[in-house]
């Protein structure tokens, strides 16, 4: 009887940190003591693991196992200690050898079974990053595991498994149970993993010239967006496609969104690496906490951090809660959303394209001269009143999309469609790109005021139009510097190599409501 180690890691947000699970085994009356700030779930490990360990053949000692999850300040949580810890009481009693240098990741039935976990990419990624090589998952994580290049990944379906692949002493496994659990199950739940459907296409939209314009440039800027218009002139059709529109991501950005949906999907875990835009469309009665993130204990991410490098659409704007929406201003700055709660803090990326849409009123009648509004005036401005000034002036594009005419409805000319429009914006991203690495940025939309008016500073011919506009309060300084971001988009889809008037013109014509256009 002795002292026995294995690993494990603790996430806070997307941060993983490595947890040494020490065993030690007395000489006092039976008893099974857990350290380490273990929340609710993890206390039940006790049980969970007495009972697997006993099932599979190979019981406990029954003398007192006292197990210390270090650092012990570090709240842990969840069940994914499980197998780390049995595997560090075993190594005390001598049944298995060479688990101190390996992580362990994953849950225990009753039964002996390995059960998959959330949150193993972002695990694994965190362990490998701190010199840890080898780990052991379920075998329903296997492949979201060696997404992870350079890990040593084993899988396994049972406990029995795991303990003889560690040299115990086979005097002590021959009563081990292992037929129960089939390799075709975990291939079966691999199988099982969902594909993304593909995106919808942008030739199925009718008419809209001006607004298929302004998703163009927005998906080639990386811009905000907002729409507003009548029920049925296609907001939600243009906004369910810009996601179609975007490049994939690299290998950089699907390993970032990966790891954030690792952390939500229930059941197998992830199979391969997110490669497309995510997109979210939360619902207009969600709270606070289900955009931004939150929940008891640790944070947990929300639908603006699952959208990270990918579209967040907020149908309906006005009617979501104005705190919901006023919370939103922080990330769209900042492109990450830090959050305090009394369990701890955590940080999630929240690097979004926003599209806001929403009707001219509350009975979204009141275009053109709005002859047939039912709204009284009052109501029309505590209706987009929840649309505060700083979230707006923080969207760089800002359209009304015109109810359709039947012509458009029924015309038969053909349109561009989605891969069409997205190798335009592929191309403008590229000069983009290249344009803008001697600043480590990648979109127009990441442009700062400093670089704007120093080494891409336009001729005062070029932007007369927008400092009379700034002068007249039209715009603040942040609208100024994101119409300028505007205008570069403008002229990269053009292949110009620098906005003159007409393209300033535009930018600020798209950030007025299309006015004009």
């Amino acid at each position: 009887m002795g002292m026995g180690r294995a690993l494990a890691v603790a996430l806070v947000g997307l941060n993983g940190h490595v947890i040494e699970v020490e065993a030690d085994i007395g000489q006092t009356l039976p008893n099974f003591v857990l350290l380490g700030l273990p929340d609710a779930s993890l206390s039940e490990a006790r049980e969970r693991i007495r009972a697997a360990a006993q099932n599979t053949g190979i019981p406990l000692s029954r003398r007192k196992i006292t197990v210390n999850l270090v650092p012990a300040s570090l709240p842990k949580k969840g069940s994914g200690f499980d197998l780390a810890i049995v595997m560090a009481a075993l190594n005390a009693a001598g049944d298995v050898r060479g688990t101190s240098g390996t992580v362990f990741l994953a849950e225990l039935g009753l039964d002996g079974r390995l059960r998959p976990v959330r949150g193993v990419l972002p695990a694994v990624l965190a362990a490998y990053r701190a010199g840890h090589r080898e780990f052991v998952v379920a075998a329903a994580n296997r492949a979201e595991a060696q997404l992870v290049k350079g890990a040593k990944v084993r899988a396994y379906e049972c406990l029995a498994q795991v303990v003889l692949d560690f040299e115990a002493d086979p005097q002590n496994l021959a009563g081990l149970e292992i037929g129960w659990a089939t390799g075709a199950e975990a291939a079966a739940a691999l199988q099982a993993t969902a594909k993304e459907p593909a995106g919808m296409d942008l030739s199925e939209v009718a008419g809209q010239p001006v607004a298929r314009l302004a998703l163009e440039i927005a998906a080639a800027g990386g811009h905000h967006l907002m729409m507003v218009g009548p029920p049925g002139s296609g907001k939600t059709m243009l906004a369910e496609r810009l996601p179609g529109l975007l490049p994939d991501l690299n290998d950089a950005e699907a390993m970032e969104v990966t790891a954030i949906h690792s952390l939500e999907h229930r059941g197998n875990g992830v199979a391969e690496l997110m490669r497309r835009p995510p997109y979210e469309r939360p619902h207009h009665s969600a709270s606070t906490a289900a955009i931004i993130g939150g929940g008891s204990g640790i944070p947990r991410p929300g639908a603006a951090s699952r959208a990270h490098r990918g579209v967040l659409f907020l149908d309906e704007a006005p009617e979501f809660d104005k705190r919901v929406l006023d919370a939103l201003r922080q990330p769209l700055e900042s492109g990450e959303l830090v959050l305090h709660r009394s369990a701890g803090t955590a940080a999630y990326p929240a690097r979004f394209q926003l599209v806001l849409a929403a009707n001219p009123c509350p009975c979204g009648k009141a275009t053109g001269k709005g002859i047939n509004c039912e709204c009284t005036p009052m109501a029309r401005r505590r209706y987009f009143g929840r649309l505060s000034g700083p979230l707006l002036d923080r969207v760089d594009i800002q359209l009304q999309v015109n109810k359709l005419q039947l012509c458009q409805l029924a015309s038969t000319e053909p349109r561009e469609s989605s891969i069409q429009v997205a190798r335009r914006v592929q191309l403008a991203r590229n000069i983009a790109g290249e344009r803008l690495k001697q600043w480590g940025l990648v979109h127009n939309a990441d442009l700062t005021g400093r670089i704007l008016r120093g080494p891409l500073r336009l001729d005062g011919h070029h932007t007369a139009l927008l400092d009379k506009a700034m002068g007249a309060g039209v715009l603040s300084a942040r609208g100024y510097d994101r119409v300028l971001r505007l205008a570069w988009t403008v002229a990269d889809l053009q292949g110009r190599e620098r906005p003159g008037s007409d393209e300033v013109g535009l930018a600020l014509t798209l950030r007025q409501r299309g006015e004009g256009l």
